[in-house]
């Protein structure tokens, strides 16, 4: 059983995880507070394995708690902004849930808290080394879809797709893609120089081409992409500075 702790000051939303909590069967619950000095004074003569802490909260909001903890426990920040996400990674939160959320979202932090216990996996230091961890971590990004904030490796995407005023952004070993509300120029400015825009509604991470046959590069057996009239030129200079033979 995973041992959790519910942290929010709004009464009705400290209810509704609770609520979620008990009807995950390997989670328990075995506190709810509705401030982090609450959960902090808990936390000083008893241990959890991971917390569910709104972020704006009175007198220490929950990022500042998470921080002020010498062994902090998992964390999935529950909170109705999203500006809050990059913050959530500093920490290394396990997820990161926008209000309001259901049953279904919650199941899958829930799950994500399941595998990180079973894998093991250390939280980094929190005396300061967060920015250090947070520099050295450029091939991270955060997209919104739908209620949730994700956080998606860069080396593993495989290609963008625009689709009106959404993107698809196709990963590795990822049958369906992430949609998100964004823009291929902010999404373009943000990617590193591995990527290239092929055409207007397509940008390609170069070191995922297996071929380029005329017109189109193609990824894989199933994934051939056009390029366009006005990024032909760009991509065929690529093509020749990486080229070898005659």
């Amino acid at each position: 059983m995973i041992r959790c702790m519910a942290i929010d000051d709004e009464p009705l939303a400290l209810q509704q995880i609770v609520a979620y909590i008990k009807k995950v069967p390997f989670l328990g619950l075995v506190a709810q507070c509705q401030s982090a000095l609450e959960a902090r004074a808990f936390l000083e003569r008893d241990t959890v394995d991971v917390v569910f802490c709104d972020i704006n909260m009175p007198d220490l909001n929950g990022m500042d708690f998470v921080k002020s903890l010498v062994a902090p426990p998992l964390v999935v920040f529950t909170t109705a902004y999203s500006e809050y996400a990059v913050e959530g990674f500093k920490v290394n939160a396990v997820d990161y849930l926008l209000k309001p959320f259901g049953l279904q979202d919650f199941q899958r932090a829930a799950n994500r808290v399941k595998e990180r216990l079973e894998a093991r996996v250390p939280l980094p230091s929190t005396d300061g080394s967060a920015e250090a961890d947070y520099s050295a971590n450029k091939d991270l990004i955060f997209l919104k879809s739908e209620s949730r904030i994700l956080k998606v490796s860069i080396p593993d995407i495989r290609y963008i797709e625009s689709m009106s005023e959404y993107l698809k952004v196709w990963l590795d070993g990822q049958p369906k893609p992430i949609i998100t509300l964004l823009s291929m120029k902010r999404m373009e400015d943000r990617l590193p120089d591995y990527f290239m825009r092929i055409h207007r509604s397509y940008i390609i991470n170069l070191t995922k081409i297996r071929e380029v046959n005329k017109n189109r590069v193609f990824l894989d057996d199933q994934t051939a992409l056009p390029i366009g009239d006005l990024y032909k030129e760009a991509f065929q200079t690529y093509v020749d500075t990486m080229f070898l033979g005659r």
